[in-house]
């Protein structure tokens, strides 16, 4: 991607070499508050999705995981469990403050052997090629600038016969519900983070960037443009949420 192009930021426009730096200050300002907000914002229904997400992850003892843009590290403390202290978990944000929520989270949870902490980019994971048995990235890529570079690089990083799990918001499955999701998105969920957070606009942002992602078929289309093989899609709370599970063989 040129450093003259544009992308979205929300619903604004930006040069896309500004993106990640916008996105960062961002998840700087809300981390101290985001396992809160997500708890509200869902009602708490981020934490049967992610549990779904692990679910899927078809890894054993011994194996290795990296958890990309890993924000609280919901899914690695999973993760963590699922691998034992034979395997491996790698813990991985963009942004050293999420990072820190993260590591503190799992710290609190006594998860301290096994567990590594890198800051990442996951257009340019800093790894070798072929390391992990399983790549996650849970409501992160939509914050991602080059989706495709991104799942390129993810894919690269996967051993021969591993899978990627992309959780993120996705679109709809009934009209109505829709219409429902939008009214609640745009009305409530800035308001909370607001009165929770203090601060608004980056709520705004987060509600607008789920309307930019791709839907769940452009997404399985990207995955399969990035080398990924047999991409099948599993829609959680209606389409609301979509599941994404590629291979590498």
């Amino acid at each position: 991607m040129k450093s003259s192009d544009k992308t979205h930021f929300g619903f604004r426009d930006v040069d896309a070499k500004d993106k990640a730096g916008l996105v960062g200050e961002v998840f700087k300002s809300v981390a101290g508050r985001y396992d809160l907000m997500n708890d509200l914002m869902s009602f708490g229904a981020h934490r049967l999705w992610k549990r779904f997400a692990t679910g899927q992850s078809g890894l054993r003892k011994g194996n290795r995981v990296l958890d990309v843009a890993a924000g609280s590290a919901d899914l690695s403390k999973i993760f963590a469990g699922q691998v034992g202290a034979e395997g491996t978990v790698v813990v991985t944000d963009i942004n050293q403050a999420m990072l820190q929520q993260g590591k503190d989270n799992m710290v609190n949870a006594g998860l301290v052997e096994n567990i590594e902490y890198a800051i990442a980019d996951a257009e340019n994971l800093c790894f070798a090629d072929e390391e992990f048995d399983c790549v996650s990235i849970s409501f992160g890529l939509r914050n991602v600038t080059d989706k495709p570079k991104a799942l390129a690089s993810m894919w690269r990083v996967i051993k021969p016969g591993g899978r990627l799990l992309v959780l993120e918001f996705s679109r709809p499955l009934i009209p109505a519900l829709g219409k429902a999701y939008d009214a609640y998105s745009f009305n409530v969920i800035p308001k909370i983070g607001k009165m929770v957070a203090g601060d608004e606009a980056s709520y705004q942002y987060l509600v607008e960037s789920i309307r930019k992602h791709p839907d769940q078929d452009e997404l399985k289309q990207m995955m399969l443009g990035a080398g990924f093989d047999q991409v099948r899609v599993h829609n959680l709370s209606a389409g609301i949420v979509a599941l994404h599970i590629g291979y590498k063989y």
